[in-house]
Protein backbone atom coordinates (compact mmCIF):
# COMPACT_ATOMS: atom_id res chain seq x y z
CA UNK A 1 0.00 0.00 0.00
CA UNK A 2 1.36 3.20 -0.72
CA UNK A 3 2.29 5.62 1.86
CA UNK A 4 -0.17 8.47 3.00
CA UNK A 5 1.10 12.26 3.09
CA UNK A 6 -0.08 15.64 2.65
CA UNK A 7 0.70 18.37 1.18
CA UNK A 8 -0.23 22.44 2.04
CA UNK A 9 -0.51 24.65 -1.11
CA UNK A 10 -0.29 28.43 0.24
CA UNK A 11 -2.69 31.30 -1.41
CA UNK A 12 -3.00 34.71 -0.62
CA UNK A 13 -5.98 37.56 -1.12
CA UNK A 14 -6.95 40.91 0.29
CA UNK A 15 -10.23 41.43 1.99
CA UNK A 16 -11.92 43.81 4.04
CA UNK A 17 -14.56 43.14 6.82
CA UNK A 18 -16.18 44.42 9.34
CA UNK A 19 -16.58 42.43 12.54
CA UNK A 20 -20.39 42.94 13.75
CA UNK A 21 -23.11 40.60 14.51
CA UNK A 22 -26.67 41.92 14.72
CA UNK A 23 -27.65 39.24 17.09
CA UNK A 24 -25.76 41.93 19.68
CA UNK A 25 -26.40 45.21 20.64
CA UNK A 26 -23.87 47.86 19.26
CA UNK A 27 -22.14 48.57 22.34
CA UNK A 28 -21.82 45.05 22.91
CA UNK A 29 -20.41 44.50 19.68
CA UNK A 30 -18.21 47.51 20.09
CA UNK A 31 -16.93 46.15 23.25
CA UNK A 32 -16.66 42.67 21.97
CA UNK A 33 -14.75 43.57 18.67
CA UNK A 34 -13.37 46.82 19.29
CA UNK A 35 -11.38 48.47 16.88
CA UNK A 36 -12.48 46.25 14.37
CA UNK A 37 -15.52 46.87 14.92
CA UNK A 38 -15.28 50.13 13.15
CA UNK A 39 -18.68 50.65 10.52
CA UNK A 40 -16.41 51.45 7.55
CA UNK A 41 -14.40 47.70 8.53
CA UNK A 42 -10.96 47.19 7.96
CA UNK A 43 -8.69 44.79 5.61
CA UNK A 44 -6.34 42.22 5.84
CA UNK A 45 -3.83 40.15 3.27
CA UNK A 46 -4.81 37.06 3.87
CA UNK A 47 -2.96 33.67 3.45
CA UNK A 48 -4.72 30.82 2.94
CA UNK A 49 -2.97 27.29 4.10
CA UNK A 50 -4.83 24.16 2.22
CA UNK A 51 -3.70 20.73 3.28
CA UNK A 52 -4.59 17.88 0.52
CA UNK A 53 -4.19 14.41 2.66
CA UNK A 54 -3.59 11.45 0.10
CA UNK A 55 -1.90 8.08 -0.56
CA UNK A 56 1.04 8.43 -2.52
CA UNK A 57 0.95 7.91 -6.47
CA UNK A 58 3.91 5.32 -6.98
CA UNK A 59 3.75 6.65 -10.98
CA UNK A 60 3.98 10.32 -10.59
CA UNK A 61 5.14 10.47 -6.77
CA UNK A 62 2.33 12.94 -6.27
CA UNK A 63 -0.33 13.49 -3.84
CA UNK A 64 -3.26 15.15 -6.07
CA UNK A 65 -2.75 16.96 -8.91
CA UNK A 66 -1.43 20.83 -7.73
CA UNK A 67 -1.93 22.75 -11.22
CA UNK A 68 -5.44 21.50 -10.82
CA UNK A 69 -5.64 22.25 -7.13
CA UNK A 70 -4.43 26.21 -7.98
CA UNK A 71 -6.81 26.24 -10.52
CA UNK A 72 -9.67 25.20 -8.33
CA UNK A 73 -8.69 27.28 -5.19
CA UNK A 74 -8.08 30.31 -7.77
CA UNK A 75 -11.71 30.05 -9.14
CA UNK A 76 -13.50 29.24 -6.00
CA UNK A 77 -11.36 31.26 -3.10
CA UNK A 78 -9.15 34.09 -4.59
CA UNK A 79 -11.18 34.91 -7.57
CA UNK A 80 -14.23 35.61 -5.03
CA UNK A 81 -12.78 37.24 -2.34
CA UNK A 82 -10.00 38.73 -3.13
CA UNK A 83 -10.41 43.32 -3.09
CA UNK A 84 -14.40 42.03 -1.06
CA UNK A 85 -16.04 43.19 1.31
CA UNK A 86 -16.34 40.12 3.08
CA UNK A 87 -19.49 41.22 4.79
CA UNK A 88 -21.38 41.16 1.66
CA UNK A 89 -20.29 37.97 0.57
CA UNK A 90 -23.51 35.61 0.45
CA UNK A 91 -21.65 32.92 2.68
CA UNK A 92 -21.53 35.47 5.73
CA UNK A 93 -25.13 36.55 5.60
CA UNK A 94 -25.82 34.42 8.76
CA UNK A 95 -21.89 34.58 10.09
CA UNK A 96 -19.73 36.82 11.86
CA UNK A 97 -16.67 37.32 9.47
CA UNK A 98 -14.24 35.96 11.84
CA UNK A 99 -11.06 34.19 11.14
CA UNK A 100 -12.62 31.35 12.09
CA UNK A 101 -15.87 31.39 9.93
CA UNK A 102 -13.98 32.38 7.46
CA UNK A 103 -11.98 29.13 7.43
CA UNK A 104 -14.89 26.87 8.09
CA UNK A 105 -16.63 29.04 4.43
CA UNK A 106 -13.43 27.97 2.57
CA UNK A 107 -13.54 24.26 4.11
CA UNK A 108 -17.31 23.78 2.93
CA UNK A 109 -16.32 25.54 -0.85
CA UNK A 110 -13.28 23.49 -1.24
CA UNK A 111 -14.24 19.94 -0.01
CA UNK A 112 -15.79 18.03 -2.70
CA UNK A 113 -13.54 19.96 -5.24
CA UNK A 114 -10.20 18.48 -4.47
CA UNK A 115 -9.11 16.63 -7.33
CA UNK A 116 -7.66 13.62 -5.54
CA UNK A 117 -6.57 12.77 -2.03
CA UNK A 118 -9.24 14.48 0.07
CA UNK A 119 -8.80 17.94 1.96
CA UNK A 120 -7.31 17.91 5.25
CA UNK A 121 -7.20 21.37 6.65
CA UNK A 122 -7.97 24.71 5.83
CA UNK A 123 -5.65 27.39 7.45
CA UNK A 124 -5.88 31.31 7.51
CA UNK A 125 -3.46 33.54 8.64
CA UNK A 126 -4.90 36.46 9.20
CA UNK A 127 -2.80 38.57 10.62
CA UNK A 128 0.89 38.35 12.39
CA UNK A 129 -0.89 36.77 15.69
CA UNK A 130 -4.43 35.41 14.37
CA UNK A 131 -4.16 32.08 12.79
CA UNK A 132 -6.94 29.80 12.29
CA UNK A 133 -7.34 25.99 11.52
CA UNK A 134 -10.29 24.31 10.66
CA UNK A 135 -10.67 20.77 10.06
CA UNK A 136 -14.26 19.33 8.92
CA UNK A 137 -16.40 16.53 7.65
CA UNK A 138 -15.96 15.53 4.33
CA UNK A 139 -19.98 15.52 3.89
CA UNK A 140 -20.27 19.68 3.81
CA UNK A 141 -23.03 21.66 2.30
CA UNK A 142 -21.41 23.89 -0.54
CA UNK A 143 -22.38 27.67 -0.13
Amino acid sequence: MPPVMSITRTYAFCAAHRLHTEQLPDDVNQTIFGKCNNPNGHGHNYTIQVTVQGELDTKTGLITDVNRLDQIVQDLIVTRFDHQHLNFDPAFQALTTTGENLASVIWDLLVDRIPSGRLEKIGVVETRDNFFEFVGDQKSAIL
